[in-house]
């Protein structure tokens, strides 16, 4: 009885599924596989552009093609309309190409056929590379990982933010840091004959664990040979990317000090934007995708409690891994009906390493049993970490110089506190007047400048103007 039970059961499942509809999603993406950050500048390997090529060939088979097995609803399946995604990096150039690889296999060229236009004389034009589709990546200075940050060797300095970088130092201070680097040291020594052409007998140990693990690990990907080889026995090479793990995860969050994870806090308000304006667009915007550095997966999964649910969220995710934020409803979604907040969910998935080889798996998020939540829900366990506006941002990071120094004066000055609001990012609208009024101010000054440039006139000092002219004089220049 029982297994007629379940067999009926698994009969229904793919009915269930189907009445599920995919409403947007948000896509976090590493880069694929790239040179060592040790021989700076770091440049994407023809095997990381074909890793991400894979993965954005897995997610236009999931989501985008005509036979997608979870269908975007109302996405463009063959050519690319540039309304419906968001795509963006920042200024480094593995992150850059990595998006341009990916983007190549979530639109492909399209051929002769569609990549074909007809103009007003009749004549026909080709679009180059079989139909090849220009799709932008937005370099953008306040993505979730900051700018340079493959020829970084210390991801949080790349931040900008001063209380994170404060908080990842402390990492170096503490305790538990300096039990592991005194524990290590013979371990690291006896590598030496590897890295020595990299490091010196000073520099070979923990603090360097994962410039010392990226040494190794690059080299095993693509050199025929590696000094002393033979010291690299896989219980070796696994001690040196659990040390790295535990040194960049501990380098990016930190459970007393949330600001060490403002790349997780900065990411989170950027994902709950996005969709938040697929929602309110009625899936108008379906796809928004960022690629960013490892540091910001590590962050984003200790402040979302994802260690909770394995310890394998607090390790460095490995080339082309992504995370995947898929919104989805049950109710029925047409061009005239779409459904309510209290009617959309959110589901999270992880993929360690590029999704045409690893499983996209479900996890659940803030420590609950479900992986899917309700929309409400999860916004309201984002918003409790994420930093979305640009005032909260420099008070929370103690910066007060920049941008930061009109925008921490501007609220301060307008209600002595502020507030996180990722729904509505970017700059504030007191500041949007502060530079409006000093736009208008400059536009002033430069009509005056050219009308008393033309007219012959100049500016002459009060005081120099009484030494030298009468009062009848200077009362002239003043009225001219």
């Amino acid at each position: 009885m029982l297994a007629t039970q379940i067999l009926f059961l698994s009969t229904l499942l793919p009915l269930l599924q189907a009445q599920e509809t995919v409403l947007g999603v948000y896509i976090f993406h590493r880069h694929g596989d790239r040179t060592s950050k040790n021989f700076v500048p770091t440049t994407l390997t023809d095997l990381g552009y074909y890793q991400v090529h894979a993965a954005g060939d897995f997610y236009r088979n999931r989501y985008i093609d005509a036979n997608a097995t979870s269908k975007i609803f109302g996405i463009s399946s063959d050519l690319v309309k540039n309304s419906q995604l968001s795509v963006e990096a920042p200024v480094d150039t593995v992150l850059q190409n990595s998006a341009a690889g990916f983007l190549q296999g979530l639109y492909p060229p399209v051929g002769v056929t569609l990549g074909t236009q007809k103009l007003a004389n009749g004549t026909s034009v080709e679009a180059p590379l079989g139909g090849f589709q220009l799709i932008p990546v937005n370099a953008i200075a306040s993505a979730a990982s900051g700018a340079n940050s493959e020829n970084s060797q210390w991801l949080q300095g790349q931040s900008g933010c001063n209380n994170a970088i404060i908080s990842s130092n402390n990492y170096f201070f503490s305790q538990e840091y300096m039990t592991e680097l005194n524990k290590t040291m013979d371990f690291y020594h006896s590598v030496l004959p590897v890295v020595n052409g990299t490091f010196s007998l000073a520099q070979d140990n923990f603090k360097n664990a994962y410039l010392i693990y990226d040494l190794v690990h690059v080299s095993q990907i693509h050199n025929s040979s590696i000094p002393s080889d033979n010291l690299l026995t896989p219980e070796t090479v696994f001690q040196l990317q659990t040390l790295a793990d535990n040194h960049e995860y501990n380098l990016a969050f930190n459970l007393s000090e949330p600001i060490r994870a403002i790349a997780g806090s900065v990411l989170a308000a950027q994902i709950v934007q996005q969709l938040n304006m697929t929602i309110t667009g009625k899936s108008k915007s379906q796809i928004g995708i960022q690629f960013g550095a490892y540091a910001s997966f590590l962050s984003f999964f200790g402040l979302a409690q994802l260690p909770k649910v394995s310890d394998n969220f607090t390790g460095i995710v490995d080339y082309a891994s992504s995370m995947t934020f898929e919104l989805v409803t049950n109710a029925t979604v047409t061009d005239t009906s779409y459904p309510s907040n209290d009617q959309i969910s959110v589901r999270f998935l992880f993929s360690n390493g590029t999704t045409s080889e690893h499983p996209l798996t479900p996890y659940p998020l803030f420590g609950q049993s479900e992986t899917v939540l309700p929309w409400n829900t999860f916004v309201d366990q984002m918003n409790q970490f994420a930093i979305g506006d640009q005032a909260d941002w420099c008070t929370k990071c103690g910066n007060s110089t920049g941008v930061c120094a009109s925008a921490t004066s501007t609220s301060t000055g307008a209600s002595g506190s502020t507030t996180s609001s990722p729904s509505a990012g970017g700059i504030s609208k007191a500041v949007a007047g502060v530079i409006g009024a000093m736009v208008t101010l400059a536009v002033i000054l430069g009509v005056e400048a050219l009308i008393m440039l033309l007219a012959g006139l100049r500016v002459v000092n009060k005081k120099r103007l009484s030494g030298r002219a009468s009062p009848e004089s200077a009362s002239a220049v003043a009225k001219a």
